[in-house]
């Protein structure tokens, strides 16, 4: 069995490249407390801080025959630690950005998507309520909202008096308005 104290950290990485799973875990023993105390007074989160020591080492461990140590072991995990720490942070910023954006744009109550479907299903309910109207009644009552006809105009190109052209107008509303308030209610 290795002994901690008696190896260098050159021998521990030499040992570590070629699966000595006993010099991974002398490194990890000898390195994680100083690693995890760096990470946290960074993140001050525990849980991250162990998440990104516990990363690295996990890390280190898959790409061990990998492992480019050019000045020191110690200078190598404290750069490592650094960079994930980074890491996190930059995510956390994009996560913020994130949640502030949902939250401004729940806020603000207004959905255009939303505000175009039920535009639409509005429009789509006046219309069928228009088609249920009786013959006579819906034809008035489409020369006079969609044609733009005046009462007049009806009147004279249908041959009605003024006040029938009024009347018709004025009841097709009610039933629209009865109808639509109903089926309103129904939708929601």
């Amino acid at each position: 069995m290795l002994t901690q104290t008696l190896l260098s950290d050159l021998e521990l990485i030499a040992l570590l490249k070629e699966g000595n799973a006993a010099a991974y875990t002398m490194i990890y023993n000898r390195y994680f407390d100083e690693l995890y105390i760096h990470a946290y007074q960074r993140l001050k989160d525990r849980e991250e801080a162990q998440d990104v020591v516990h990363e690295l080492f996990a890390g280190i461990w898959n790409k061990r025959d990998e492992l480019l140590v050019k000045s020191s072991l110690a200078a190598y995990l404290y750069t490592a630690v650094r960079n994930r720490i980074l890491d996190v942070i930059a995510h956390q910023q994009v996560e913020n950005r994130y949640v502030n954006s949902l939250q401004n744009f729940m806020e603000q109550g207004y959905c255009v998507t939303d505000h175009q479907v039920r535009e639409r299903q509005m429009a789509e309910l006046i219309e069928r309520g228009i088609s249920e109207l009786p013959p006579k009644m819906r034809e008035v009552f489409e020369l006079s909202r969609k044609q733009g006809m005046t009462h007049k105009e009806i009147a004279a190109q249908l041959n009605l008096s003024d006040q029938t052209v009024r009347k018709q107008i004025n009841n097709a509303l009610r039933i629209l308005r009865m109808k639509l308030g109903m089926m309103l209610f129904l939708s929601l």
